[in-house]
């Protein structure tokens, strides 16, 4: 264990459960990540063991099947699988967001039928709100769903699902605008969202009537997972499949799912930079330059020094946000500046890792390589830096408002 990254009053439980996920890092994913990662291929011998692991139900209830975990044991596992392979703990950290939406907003039968198929990663879940032409504006979805009896039909194109093809259930946000007059869907557009549960079949094209999943999207890193587009055109979903058997809700149903995926955003970075950390820290000290490690230099000492300390404090802020969401408190800005904090400081940590390996970073032989690939993902990801800086300058307001 690092010196590194350590986190003061777990349980005995959340110890053993961490070194479990640790070991299983060390000899099922570093082994084959790089590997996997160039050809682009799916982990599926990984998966396995992480559903054997209990990963995928880290957080479902006792009472579904799943562990009962908190949010926190739950980042510091995906932290500790994002150091081996960034792009399994996307693999789980989309299936644990629909999971949480389920249990926090869905009606009882569906809880009953999907978590506890979900907590054994029989049902792995993907989730919905992107499209081509919206980024970051989420409100301004055009994707519909009208009511056809006692069914909708959805029809939309959607983007960035990770997941998208090996999923078998997939949260959808589109508008509905059922009880609004078109006036009071333009002014309150949130209110006019509601969110779908998709069942289809795994795989790519048409995975049933009136859902494509054209293929994978070839990406610059965060390979291996499928990333893809998803066409909706006259899909018929069962009014009972709409997440909490209401609509209008699922602006604000989308919104704390990905505030918790925010966290679990905080700790891939956290992950990433440690490795980013121990392969730099080992390179220099076996590189020899002038005589002697290049670890021996001031020059390079100033940068471990500047990595271990971000390393420090990434790790303490995404522990931070996620104990105040475990405490039943509002968390919005906690994550907002952990995962800003986080992949921002991912990134600089991976660079001077880069730097430190000279040349041979740039090598596809050395594992730098593929981290240097991947870190830019976390900018973007469950919210750009741009909108996690507009939320914690909007939260700060609030929290300091000047009474003149």
């Amino acid at each position: 264990m690092s010196r590194l990254a350590q986190t003061e009053g777990l349980n005995e439980i959340q110890r053993d459960i961490l070194t479990t996920v640790r070991d299983f890092v060390d000899k099922e994913i570093l082994p084959v990540a790089t590997e996997l990662e160039h050809r682009d291929e799916y982990p599926s011998q990984i998966v396995e063991g992480l559903k054997e692991l209990g990963v995928f139900g880290l957080m479902i209830p006792e009472e579904y099947g799943g562990l009962g975990e908190s949010l926190l044991t739950y980042a510091l596992c995906v932290e500790e699988i994002a150091r081996g392979w960034m792009s399994v703990s996307g693999i789980i950290n989309t299936h644990f967001i629909v999971a949480y939406m389920l249990k926090q907003h869905g009606t009882q039968e569906q809880k009953d039928y999907f978590l506890p198929k979900m907590a054994a990663g029989e049902i792995r879940g993907a989730f919905s709100m992107s499209e081509p032409a919206l980024g970051s504006d989420v409100s301004s979805i055009t994707s519909k769903g009208v009511r056809d009896g006692d069914d909708f039909l959805l029809t939309g194109q959607k983007m960035w699902l990770t997941n998208g093809g090996t999923s078998s259930l997939v949260a959808v946000l589109c508008r509905t605008d059922e009880g609004l007059s078109p006036e009071e869907a333009a002014a309150k557009p949130h209110r006019s969202m509601t969110t779908f549960l998709v069942e289809k079949e795994p795989g790519f094209g048409e995975v049933r009537p009136g859902l494509t999943i054209p293929g994978k999207i070839d990406k610059m890193g965060y390979k291996g997972v499928d990333t893809t587009e998803l066409i909706m055109d006259g899909l018929r979903v069962p009014a009972d499949r709409v997440l909490g058997g209401a609509t209008g809700r699922g602006f604000y149903q989308m919104m704390d799912g990905v505030e918790v995926g925010r966290v679990n955003v905080a700790a891939r970075g956290c992950g990433v930079a440690q490795r980013a950390f121990e392969l730099g820290v080992s390179y220099a000290q076996q590189r020899h330059t002038f005589g002697k490690p290049i670890a021996q230099h001031q020059a390079i000492q100033f940068k471990l020094a500047e990595m271990g300390t971000k390393v420090e404090a990434a790790h303490a802020m995404m522990v931070n946000a996620a104990r105040k969401k475990d405490s039943g408190q509002r968390n919005d800005l906690e994550a907002g500046m952990a995962k800003y904090l986080a992949s921002e400081y991912c990134k600089e940590v991976v660079e001077d890792a880069f730097r430190i390996h000279g040349g041979y970073g740039f090598s596809k032989e050395y594992e730098i390589e593929r981290l240097y690939r991947e870190a830019p993902m976390l900018l973007i990801g469950e919210g750009t830096a741009e909108i996690q800086k507009m939320i914690i300058g909007r939260r700060l307001l609030e929290e300091y408002h000047f009474q003149g």
